[in-house]
């Protein structure tokens, strides 16, 4: 069942290209901000890191003002390549520690289907956030996901996170986080 269970202290999240030039033509592009932003909260309030990456931001820009405020900007990595699982980005999940990979970015079938596969092909577990990925086509979204669960990912959504990491309601953390979900 461990893999079915996240536990903050050995827990990451990972978003994946959420920028100014790419999410306009995203569907569902308010929703995977919405909901990113729920998990950059739930990742301060609970104390799990965040790491971030940008697809040639020269060309498509930064991440989003909703998620660049919240989001610790020497933990956010530059990239060329479609995988988000580059050499800093391993570098910076090695120096953590953590096994288990919250991912939540863009686009599904591309650069989230790329980084799935090369984590877990180097033993992490990883555990991509449904409605917090997206992609321009219904499509292509479907097979981004079809692909990542065939990899052994666990395919799961922004509120099963944000409890399973709480545990328990009546808490400070369960307060604040409850409130956003709303």
């Amino acid at each position: 069942m461990d893999k079915f269970t996240l536990e903050r202290e050995d827990s990451v999240l990972l978003i994946i290209d959420i920028q100014e030039r790419l999410v306009p033509v995203m569907k569902h592009k308010d929703q995977v901000i919405k909901n990113s932003v729920i998990l950059v909260n739930a990742a301060k309030e609970m104390n799990f890191p965040v790491i971030a990456t940008e697809q040639y931001p020269k060309g498509l820009g930064s991440t989003v003002p909703e998620l660049l405020d919240l989001i610790d900007k020497e933990n956010i990595y530059a990239k060329n390549s479609f995988t988000a699982y580059t050499d800093e980005v391993k570098e910076a999940l090695k120096s953590l520690g953590k096994k288990k990979v919250i991912i939540t970015g863009m686009e599904t079938h591309v650069c989230v289907f790329q980084t799935a596969r090369d984590l877990i092909n180097d033993g992490y577990q990883v555990y991509l956030v449904k409605d917090g990925v997206a992609s321009r086509t219904k499509d292509n979204f479907l097979n981004g996901l079809d692909l990542i669960k065939s990899l052994g990912a666990v395919i799961t959504n922004t509120e099963t996170v944000v409890f399973d990491l709480l545990k328990v309601s009546g808490t400070p953390e369960f307060k604040v986080m409850s409130k956003m979900i709303k």
